[in-house]
Order: C-alpha cells, then structure tokens, then sequence
C-alpha cells in the first residue's frame, strides 16, 4: 500500500519540478520585449503576469504568451498601423486585451478545453483592422472594446448601482 502513495508523490514532485525548470528555461528563452511606446510587442509570462497599456503610435502587433501566468494588455491609446497582427497563446494561463471601439477585429482563435471571446468592434471595412491568432490550451483569451464581466475594474464600477 505504502509502495503506490510513494511512487504517485514521486511522480507529482517530478512533474511539478520539470514544469518549473520548464518555466526557467521558457523565461529565459524568450523574455520579453517592449514597452508601453513600442511599435511591437513580445510578451512572454510565465508563472507571473505582465499589465501594459500601450500608447504606441503606429503599432504594428507582435506575439503574447501565458503559460501559467496573465497578460492584460489595453491597446485604447494606440494607434494602429496598417497590416497589424498579434499572436496569442494560452497554456494554462489568460490574456484580456483591450481595443478602442472603433478598431475592426479579425479573429483566427482557436480553443481547446479552454475559451476565446472576441468582441468585435467596428464593422466598417474602413476602420484600422487588428488580426489576431494562436490559441487557447486549457486557459482564456478575451478581446474587445467591452471585455467579459471581472475583466474591466473601471467598467464593473460604472454599471454597479448607486446605493
């Protein structure tokens, strides 16, 4: 009886020490570059969570990647070059980002057990248009003018009642 707890903790202290070693290489690897001025952004949190507001002036995309980890990445003072694209992916992890309401999103998000919420913006085929790609693995990805409810503090206090 002893012999199977021992060799499942065994197991659990592996799989938990190779997943960090993994995050330490991973962070190493590929650090994160930019700032809330960059024309292009490379965001990489692992284990931790990265929040930036962006006021670039001709942002062009980049990538954003969350592995255990959260990126909250709001793009409304930005603003956005022509061709831009960003690639998001999720491992266990979550990405919100937000966009002005008269940017145009095209989405080529793809989910499994975890979820991607794209609210679109303008319709017209005029306005700046920002693709966005990768997936979601086990974890969430939300994109829009207006995010999901417990994504926005500011807008969570303006819909709340007064008392």
């Amino acid at each position: 009886m002893v012999r199977p707890i021992r060799a499942l903790a065994l197991a659990t202290v592996g799989a938990v020490a190779g997943f960090m070693a993994a995050a330490s290489f991973v962070k190493r690897a590929f650090p994160s570059r930019g700032d809330e001025l960059s024309d292009e952004l490379g965001l990489v949190a692992v284990f931790d969570g990265i929040e930036l507001e962006s006021s670039a002036t001709s942002f062009r995309g980049g990538s954003v990647l969350a592995w255990y980890g959260g990126v909250s990445l709001d793009l409304r003072e930005a603003t956005l070059a022509p061709g831009a694209h960003l690639t998001v992916h999720t491992l266990f992890g979550g990405v919100a980002i937000r966009v002005p309401s008269n940017w145009r999103l095209e989405s080529n998000l793809q989910s499994f057990a975890g979820g991607a919420d794209v609210r679109p913006g303008s319709e017209s085929l005029d306005a700046p248009t920002l693709t966005i790609d990768g997936r979601a693995l086990f974890g969430g990805i939300a994109v829009g003018a207006r995010l999901p409810a417990g994504h926005d503090a500011e807008e969570d206090e303006e819909e709340a009642p007064a008392t």
